[in-house]
């Protein structure tokens, strides 16, 4: 039996892991998968075995809580992540500590700096007020900061310390102390004893349980910041289908709730309209858009017979079919369930500093109470023995350990922002860099999603004639790629020829009349149904669909004149990105709900080893998985709904940022820019951020291991080296500062490849005489862009051009526009 519940209480990796290891020790318990973002839990178990009370109460007496999670009738989650007012309210704490830390720091060190402090904290005589000042500043700070208290001693209580554990031992240890001071100055000055006074007057760790709370806190704030709410994809899935659907009963069409579409109902959908449920057509026809669902970019002509899927668009025509599968049986609820068990799926990951901190925090406290005792033993001294016990603790204090994750994490982000590269949360830039294997999407991700015409093959007739009847044929008809043609006879200046008896054929082209000739244009059964002989260019044609093109042949008066070929080419990025990242050792896979022909033919061009084709979106996640089990790190790079489950499935989802809402959502990696060349990037900036990590737990733990045996006195016998509460505070915010100013050198990081050189680009605007139509234009921009490390656009209005580049004068672009035979005028620079 599986089932779902909501945890309470979970604030980091140590916590889920502790959650999970609880419910695992109960007998009957199967698998468990805790999902910290989404504060839920799945539980696999033999309901004969342990019940659903025995689970929650294992959660419970781990310190959390946990209640059962049911299900709406559509399976979407139910539990919420953590929300903005979470962070709201740690900024809040963040700001009240930092009120009272700094007054409480001048008042307890200033005069160490030659800082005047008012007359009645000053002197000796004055200890009481002087020590109950810093008392009083630092009760706020600890009890906004009381859940690492509640959490810290919880999670020692369970046998299962974690930061909250070091921050509650330590910043306790040092207010305690401080209290303890307090009164035996107070007992000092009773009895007129004034060196007793002198002795704790400096001995106060106020300040230092203060510091404690004040900069984890800081650090929790930080990696709170740097996780970005994941689970709104479901939500974003399930507004894909519509609220209603227009369904025929009883010879009238009505509209009913999408709840009460039944299977078998007769579903009627116009151009423009979302089909609301799986069915099969049984009257129209219609071009639909599917690459929500199956990520084919080119639009599917359906007929009857065809199969349509819920939340896809028909762009033109009319269409009856037959529900065959609504509810939780459509194909987008499928996805929906995808996403969210493959969210629910995602192990943990426990950070480096939670995995020392279960060895390092009873090690302390053990060196601690073994410090006091050989004290209290050897010199006979309650207070000297306590205070190096004390000593121990404060040193030891994570401020460093706390802040060496969080503070790289957020440098790095920021960096990977600035670069185009948008990383949700620190689990996916620590996941990054073992990355060995990436997933591309090809629709929209490794290709421009947009058909272009690629080739124009005229037979019987010129290029400019074999265009004009095209424009002519095209231009009335509402199929998707006769956008792609329009362009292409636009970016030409061909004139558009008045046509009549115009007419669409359903699945297979168009017919008019163009200069009083009868015209189609279509697919092979278009012609071959018109006697048509297609022989010329049988070759051609099986060359261009080995290609992945699409062929649209023309025929004029019965005779062939000439193939226009159009396809989704690959971005200009690609190549290099793809090569880039087999360079840096990683397994470039291509993933693709087209058919195996197109997506070998793309795989080709850009060296690309592993296809698969042909796959809707379960075979999508299902593909990811596979891989996984292989042993690899897997990164899923896609844009599309389709996308969605993959993108959850794998280690690190990436999606492009001119993707859909739900593909964003649902990633891990958003790439802002729309450059493939960044997720080469994402790798290179988590392998450094990780680095940068892992030297800055050395140095945590270098100022540890050298303060601990100096403040236990290790070297007092020696040397007579002993380490006063006060030298102990500032060594541990000296560490913390290191560890700052460490990860601040994640600043430095910068891209190599070319998608970044644009940051230093000279933008040249250049006047251009002798342009005179589109087909000027057009030479202008292509020998432009023609040369390398160029960029550029022409307006024929303004006759003018605009280039991007860093590596060409203005001088090298002007003998390239005079050597295509126009005149340069003038060139400005920015």
């Amino acid at each position: 039996m599986k089932q779902r519940f909501s945890v309470t209480g979970m604030t980091c990796t140590a916590c889920s892991s502790h959650v999970h290891g609880s419910v695992c020790k109960l007998n009957g318990v199967e698998d468990v998968q805790v999902n910290l973002m989404t504060n839920s839990m799945t539980v696999e178990y033999d309901p004969y075995v342990v019940t659903e009370q025995d689970i929650i109460s294992a959660v419970v007496a781990a310190g959390y809580g946990a209640t059962s999670d049911a299900k709406d009738k559509k399976g979407s989650a139910t539990a919420k992540p953590q929300t903005d007012l979470t962070q709201h309210a740690m900024k809040q704490r963040l700001w009240i500590s930092f009120l009272f830390l700094l007054p409480l720091m001048y008042v307890s060190m200033g005069h160490m700096i030659g800082l005047p402090l008012p007359t009645f904290l000053s002197g000796h005589g004055n200890a009481a007020s002087f020590a109950l000042t810093q008392f009083l500043l630092c009760l706020p700070i600890a009890y906004v900061n009381r859940v690492y208290y509640e959490k810290g001693f919880s999670a020692l209580w369970h046998r299962a310390p974690n930061m909250d554990s070091l921050v509650a031992v330590g910043s306790a240890a040092s207010l305690l102390y401080g209290i303890f001071a307090l009164y035996r100055m107070a007992y000092g000055l009773g009895i007129g004893d004034m060196a007793l006074v002198a002795r704790y007057h400096k001995d106060l760790y106020f300040e230092s349980a203060a510091m404690i709370l004040t900069l984890i806190t800081l650090g929790k704030y930080l990696e709170t910041r740097s996780k970005h709410k994941t689970t709104q994809a479901l939500q974003a899935l399930m507004d894909l289908a519509p609220s209603t659907a227009v369904v025929e009963r009883d010879g009238k069409e009505q509209t009913v709730s999408l709840d009460d579409v039944r299977v078998g109902d007769i579903v009627v959908v116009r151009a423009g309209g979302r089909i609301p449920v799986d069915g099969i057509v049984v009257d129209g026809h219609a071009a639909v858009d599917e690459s929500a669902i199956t990520g084919e970019s080119i639009p599917v002509e359906k007929v009857v017979g065809s199969s349509v899927i819920s939340a896809t668009v028909t762009q033109n025509g009319f269409l009856k079919f037959r529900a065959t599968g609504v509810g939780e049986d459509t194909t987008l609820s499928r996805i929906i369930r995808l996403v969210e068990d493959a969210g629910a799926g995602k192990a943990p990951i426990a950070k480096t500093a939670d995995k020392i901190a279960a060895i390092f925090v009873p090690v302390v406290m053990l060196i601690a109470l073994i410090t006091g005792m050989v004290w209290f033993f050897v010199g006979g001294v309650f207070e000297d023995a306590l205070t190096s016990a004390v000593c121990v603790l404060v040193i030891s204090c994570p401020c460093a350990l706390g802040l060496a994750t969080p503070v790289a994490i957020m440098v790095g982000t920021g960096q990977g922002a600035k670069h185009g590269v948008l990383i949700k949360s620190g689990e996916a830039l620590e996941i990054t860099h073992k990355v060995d294997c990436v997933v591309l999407d090809k629709t929209g991700t490794i290709t421009t999603g947009k058909p272009v015409v690629t080739d124009i093959v005229p037979l019987t007739v010129a290029e400019d004639e074999l265009l004009r009847i095209a424009a002519g044929l095209e231009h009335q008809s509402e199929h998707p790629l006769s956008d792609a043609v329009m362009r292409a006879v636009t970016e030409r200046g061909v004139e558009i020829p008045s046509v009549s008896d115009f007419s669409v054929l359903p699945g297979q082209g168009v017919f008019a009349e163009i200069d009083g000739e009868p015209c189609f244009a279509g697919n092979e059964r278009l012609l071959t149904a018109n006697a048509v002989s297609l022989d010329a260019v049988r070759g051609k044609l099986d060359m261009l669909s080995a290609e992945g093109k699409t062929p649209l042949l023309f025929a004029k008066n019965g005779t062939l004149i000439g193939v226009i070929a159009v396809a989704d080419v690959p971005k200009e990025s690609s190549l290099e990105a793809i090569t880039a990242l087999q360079k840096m050792g990683i397994a470039v896979h291509m993933l693709t709900g087209d058919n195996r022909r197109t997506a070998q033919a793309v795989a080709a061009k850009l060296n690309i080893d592993h296809v698969i084709a042909d796959v809707l979106p379960q075979d999508k996640e299902a593909a990811i998985a596979a891989i996984q089990q292989t042993g690899k790190t897997v990164a899923m790079v896609g844009d599309g709904i389709n996308d969605a489950p993959a993108l959850v499935r794998a280690d690190v989802g990436i999606a492009i940022g001119a993707g859909t809402d739900v593909a964003v959502e649902s990633a891990d990696i958003v790439l802002m820019k729309n450059d493939l060349r960044d997720v080469v990037t994402a790798v290179r900036l988590s392998r450094s951020v990780i680095r940068n990590i892992r030297q800055n737990l050395f140095w945590a733990f270098f100022y540890n291991c050298l303060g601990i045996p100096l403040a236990a006195g290790v070297f007092y016998p020696l040397l007579a080296w002993r380490l006063s509460p006060m030298f102990g505070a500032a060594a541990m915010s000296l560490s913390s500062l290191f560890v700052v100013t460490n990860a601040l050198r994640l600043r430095r990081f910068r891209c190599s490849t070319q998608s970044h050189k644009k940051e230093v680009s000279r933008v040249m605007k250049i006047t251009i005489e002798g342009m005179m139509c589109q087909h000027c234009r057009k030479r202008v921009e292509d020998v432009l862009n023609a040369v390398p490390g160029v960029q550029a656009t022409v307006d024929l209005d303004q006759k003018q051009a605009t280039v991007v580049t860093d590596t060409v004068s203005a001088d090298e672009l002007t003998a390239v526009i005079t050597q295509a035979g126009y005149t340069v005028t003038a060139v400005e620079t920015n």
